[in-house]
């Protein structure tokens, strides 16, 4: 994805999650962080789990959820 396939639309975005890519399901701009809940720009989307089909704001809220509890 590239700054001109950015939805400029408001709201929170559907997304498939694959390895290394994410396709828009649903357009919007922003998505929620599994973890901390906070709105994640799609632009500035870099961490996410295609297994969990989850976003995370950043790699610290990525590990603390994977880690085996």
């Amino acid at each position: 994805m590239n700054r001109y396939e950015s939805p400029r639309l408001g709201g929170e975005a559907r997304i498939r999650y694959l390895d290394g890519d994410f396709q828009i399901l649903a357009p919007g701009n922003h998505v929620r962080c599994a973890v901390t809940g906070q709105q994640i720009p799609l632009d500035e989307l870099k961490y996410w789990s295609a297994e969990r089909q989850e976003a995370y704001v950043d790699a610290a809220a990525a590990m603390s959820h994977m880690r085996p509890e």
